[in-house]
């Protein structure tokens, strides 16, 4: 079984479609994390507090947005040969982490993620999911941009 972490990104649509062509019809689970309001709240620092704000409406909204994206992208993964189930989890450590849970959960033998496409000074500042990936993994990952990050990269080494 392979996991595919989808956010609903170009580069997230081409690394399904990738897993689909280089794993037939493998079992595959589709993972869309959401993050609840309070984290990000703590996160921007932000001081609104509860009471003020219906935090767990917010999350019901996020949660449900979640699951119509790994819903989306079971779908995608299915037209592209894979069987696939959607699947969501809350974010509660870093976005690379809780994939890594998820993985070591359904026992997933390979992660198939998209790259954001950063280079340079943006990925030392804001870091990339995929790149934490690949540092914590313990298994195989398959990092896929995007067609147009693709062209971009090959234009550049030219």
């Amino acid at each position: 079984m392979i996991l595919i972490a989808y956010d609903g990104s170009k580069d997230a649509q081409s690394a399904i479609d990738l897993a689909g062509q280089l794993m037939g019809d493998q079992p595959a689970t589709v993972l869309s994390v959401w993050e609840p309001f309070v984290d990000v709240m703590a996160r921007t620092g932000l001081g609104i507090g509860p009471g003020v704000i219906d935090f767990e409406a917010i999350d019901k909204g996020y949660e449900e947005s979640a699951r119509e994206l790994a819903a989306e992208g079971a779908r995608r993964a299915a037209r592209a040969g894979l069987n696939a189930q959607p699947r969501t989890r809350a974010r509660h450590a870093t976005i690379a982490a809780t994939i890594l849970a998820e993985a070591d959960e359904l026992g997933a033998s390979a992660i198939v993620l998209g790259s954001r496409g950063l280079t340079g000074i943006k990925s030392l500042l804001l870091g990339s999911v995929s790149h934490a990936v690949l540092q914590h993994a313990d298994r195989p990952v398959i990092v896929v941009p995007s067609s147009e990050v693709a062209h971009e990269r090959a234009a550049y080494r030219r």
